[in-house]
């Protein structure tokens, strides 16, 4: 197996290996293979009783795909605390038994790659790494320390970072693009995974992606990174778009945009963004490389003081979950295509069942009925305002009763406390429509109506869609009422998304579901 060559214009897809046993790393290398992983980077301190002369022997001649040695010690990080001279003999032995690539640490590689590239005779390529587990250095921080990687010799050199706010990754991606060797740099955990994604398109030299059955936290895995990502089409011409979100790990959205924008030819990513603050993140992310952006809970209402024009249905609802960064000046539109979707699945999931029954009736379905809803930020605005529009009465419970008033009388509807909700009456045929978190997972809770109540609703929706069948769903259904899963408003306001972000028709959005 020969060498893929790493180099500063090429990413490839490294699948990280932490198998206890030599058997067990063979297995994982050829699932890794079969996944579409490049590269297996193996930890040789993992290994329960590791023999470098026998172990390291049968991994590489073994090898189905080219292989990265590390041999982590317990002070940088990794699981070895025996003597270092017999680790660095370790690794030495994995370049003469063939190893592809071979990891030291920038602690010890002064010491090392000087003396080895004098007799440097194999095809190995030598990694600098460094593992840093304090705050992102400043620009200037993390140009001398580069310097010193370099200046060991390596031919590629690895920068791990920790960082506390999706906005540090900014200096990641500026430090790709400068290099002038081939560099591996990311983040890792839930505010650093967008670090792995958009890695290919600032020239980043690997990135990693974890094996089916072995999720590794915080790294996507090889087979999104092959499939949903498609990180070999990525370039520097590639427009970014994300979901601004906090959590994000639930959104639905990479796996419905991805495959549609390479369905049109469209050269774009849809990545997801843990947000913490929207003030900081605008103001970091400001080229016209990030191009648009789906928002999510809880950002829907806050995030129009950083927008700089609001389409008037926007404004009305006072709820944005789309922004497009137009391309003439720069400026941050935002638009709500949550309202139309959300209210339109309802109508037609009652049409429906008209049809069915034979009573199918002209107008909206909802014109005249009691609409009641629960929560009143930004998925509830959209509700409530596309419910008026159709003619219904809305009653508003949410947790902040001076938030649910101010919504009832904006849509000239009824507020009420939260807590009144469990014995709320409703009108036989009334609407019940969930915009709170309650329900998404791993928060399985309901919304609090009783099981009395439930059947007074002759449909209820919820803007849940991870899991697809809540359990208000499953409780709703059980007592006999139409449901409407908050996918339908997922696909559908995504679809209006689609045509903001591209330009183009999105219906095809509907295959990929």
């Amino acid at each position: 197996m020969g060498v893929v060559n790493i180099t500063k214009n090429t990413t490839m897809i490294c699948a990280p290996l932490m198998a206890q046993s030599v058997e067990q790393v063979l297995s994982n290398m050829y699932q890794a293979k079969a996944e579409g992983a490049d590269v297996v980077e193996i930890r040789l301190d993992c290994i329960n009783n590791f023999q470098p002369g026998k172990d390291l022997e049968i991994i590489l001649t073994k090898k189905p795909l080219p292989v990265l040695i590390v041999y982590r010690p317990k002070w940088a990080g990794g699981l070895y605390e025996g003597d270092e001279h017999k680790r660095l003999e370790a690794l030495h032995l994995a370049e003469d038994l063939g190893a592809d690539y071979v990891d030291f640490e920038l602690k010890v590689a002064s010491n090392i790659l000087g003396k080895q590239y004098s007799s440097h005779q194999s095809g190995t390529r030598f990694i600098v790494s460094c593992n840093l587990d304090c705050e992102t250095p400043s620009e200037e921080d993390l140009g001398y320390l580069v310097s010193r990687m370099q200046a060991t010799g390596a031919d590629i050199i690895k920068l791990v970072f920790s960082v506390n706010d999706i906005t540090e990754i900014a200096r990641i991606f500026q430090l790709l693009s400068h290099c002038q060797v081939p560099i591996i740099a990311y983040s890792v955990g839930e505010r650093g995974f967008v670090s792995q994604l958009l890695s290919p398109k600032f020239n980043g030299a690997l990135v990693y992606g974890s094996l089916k059955g072995t999720p590794v936290s915080g790294l996507p895995t090889v087979e999104s990174l092959r499939q949903t990502y498609k990180v070999g089409h990525i370039n520097a011409d590639t427009k970014v778009f994300g979901l601004i979100s906090k959590p994000v790990g639930h959104s639905k959205g990479p796996i419905l945009h991805n495959p549609t924008f390479r369905h049109v030819n469209y050269n774009g990513i849809y990545v997801p963004m843990f947000v913490d603050d929207l003030k900081k993140f605008f103001s970091t992310y400001s080229s016209p490389d990030f191009a648009g952006f789906s928002v999510g809970f809880p950002y829907k209402e806050a995030v129009m003081k950083f927008c700089d024009e609001v389409h008037p249905l926007a404004q009305a609802i006072a709820a944005v979950n789309t922004i497009i960064r137009r391309p003439s000046d720069g400026k941050l539109i935002g638009y709500n295509t949550d309202c139309e979707a959300s209210i339109t699945a309802i109508e037609d999931a009652i049409k429906e069942r008209g049809y069915k029954n034979g009573t199918a009736s002209f107008g909206s379905p909802l014109a005249g009925r009691m609409f009641v809803l629960a929560g009143a930020g930004g998925a509830g605005r959209a509700l409530a305002f596309g419910a008026k529009s159709r003619g219904a009465r809305v009653v508003i419970f949410d947790i902040d009763f001076e938030r649910a008033k101010s919504l009832a009388s904006d849509v000239m509807g009824a507020a009420r406390p939260f807590e009144d909700i469990l014995n709320f009456q409703p009108e036989k045929g009334a609407i019940l429509a969930n915009a709170t978190p309650l329900g998404m997972h791993p928060n399985t809770d309901r919304v609090p109506v009783s099981e009395e109540t439930l059947r007074d609703y002759q449909l209820v929706f919820d803007a849940v869609y991870t899991p697809r069948k809540t359990r208000l769903l499953k409780d709703a259904e059980a007592a006999g009422a139409i449901i409407v899963s908050g996918v339908e408003m997922f696909l559908r306001q995504a679809i209006g998304q689609f045509n903001l972000f591209t330009g183009k028709e999105g219906k095809c959005l509907l295959i990929f579901l």
